[in-house]
This record gives C-alpha cells, structure tokens and sequence, in this order.
C-alpha cells in the first residue's frame, strides 16, 4: 500500500474543505440572499465542475494555471516555482473542482432560514455579520457542515483533474485515487484492494459520523 499517497490524499482533502469554507460561504451567501436577475449565470458557473468531464475541466485549470497565465506568472515571481505539476496548483484544481458540492448545500440551508427571524434582528439594528454570525450559521450548521464533509470526501477521490493537473509525482502530486489506477495497470489488485480500502473506509466513517452528528444538531431544535 502506497502510504505517502494517502497521506497526500488526506492532506489535499482537509485543505480544499478548509479553503471552500472561507471562499465557499460567501458565494453561498450571495447565492441564497442575492435578488440579481442574471443570478442564475453565476450559479451554473459554481455548478459546471458537476456535468463537465473531468480531463476538460483539468485542462482549462491547467491552462488558467500555466506559466504563461496571469496567475501562474504572479505565483512563479512570489515563490520561483510553478503552479503546475505541484500540490499548489492540485489544491487550486480541487478547490474549484470541489466548489458546487460545498457551495449547493450551504446555499440551501441559508435560504431555507426564516425570513422573519432575519428581519426582526435588522429591525433591533443588527448588522448583516451579527445576524449571519448570530442567527443564519446557527440555524443552517447542518448544511454547512453537509458541504464540507462533501467536498472532503469529493477531493479524496479525485482522479482526472488531479492527474491533467499535477500528474503523478511520488510524494508531490500521486495521490491515492492514482496510485490505485497504477496498481491496476501493474495488475497488483492486492495492492489495489488495500489502498481502495483503505478510502472506503475513511469516506464511509466520515459520512457516518456527519449525518450522526447532524441528527443531534436537528434534535436539539425541538419541534413545536
């Protein structure tokens, strides 16, 4: 079993869930709240990494990324390196790769909060921070949390984007998803089974435990 490529799979998990809740709340919150008639466009924007093909999506990342991109020169003049072919640029990919499944569920447990509960705390002079910190994240932490469990598991199974971007560079960018996909071509499916078990059990657990603990999040509402 390919250990090195796990732990990478686990570390570029974390990190894309921690970076989709400080980019992804935002977006969901404009989403949710927004009145923009063109707001549409910028949902089918944050939902397009679901229909599209992985290898296009990669590629279009690859060349946003690229040295000759303005996000690749402006990384390669702060740091010397290149976005491309490194954990960087496989945590940008799976940050947009991963945004529609943190994004969708926060939107809707923002939106689904009582508007009423909202407009009786702008009427008592609360700020937009304080309501949202105060009444809206309270109320809408199972969605919150749905998301990001969702884009921790997403990242961890990743394979076409993580492979057009970063490739497969032991301890850089080989992430578990590859590594089964190169025990297979090896036709080692012992170690294979090992590895693919390995993220079974690690998504199934987290699952497990997140909609155990949303069910005492919704219990400690009672009914009325």
């Amino acid at each position: 079993m390919d250990w090195l490529a796990l732990a990478l799979s686990l570390r570029l998990a974390f990190w894309t869930m921690a970076a989709l809740l400080v980019v992804g709340t935002p977006i969901a919150y404009w989403v949710a709240f927004s009145r923009w008639r063109l707001k549409f466009l910028v949902e089918a924007v944050v939902a397009l990494p679901l229909v599209l093909p992985p290898t296009v999506l990669g590629f279009y990342i690859l060349v946003a990324i690229g040295p000759r991109s303005p996000l690749g020169q402006a990384y390669q003049s702060l740091t010397g390196g290149l976005l491309p072919f490194s954990f960087e640029g496989l945590l940008f990919a799976s940050i947009v790769y991963s945004l529609p499944f943190a994004v969708q569920p926060m939107a809707a447990s923002f939106g689904a909060v009582d508007r009423r509960l909202l407009e009786a705390s702008f009427c008592l002079g609360a700020w937009r921070w304080a309501t949202f910190r105060r009444i809206i994240l309270p109320l809408s932490l199972p969605g919150v949390v749905t998301g990001m469990v969702l884009s921790f598991a997403h990242t961890l199974g990743e394979f076409g984007v993580v492979l057009m971007v970063g490739g497969n560079l032991p301890g850089r960018t080989r992430t578990a998803s590859i590594a089964i996909y190169d025990e297979v071509q090896a036709l080692n499916y012992s170690g294979a089974f090992e590895t693919s078990l390995v993220l079974l059990t690690v998504s199934f657990s987290v699952l497990l435990v997140t909609y155990a603990a949303q069910r005492k999040v919704w219990t400690a509402w009672p009914a009325n």
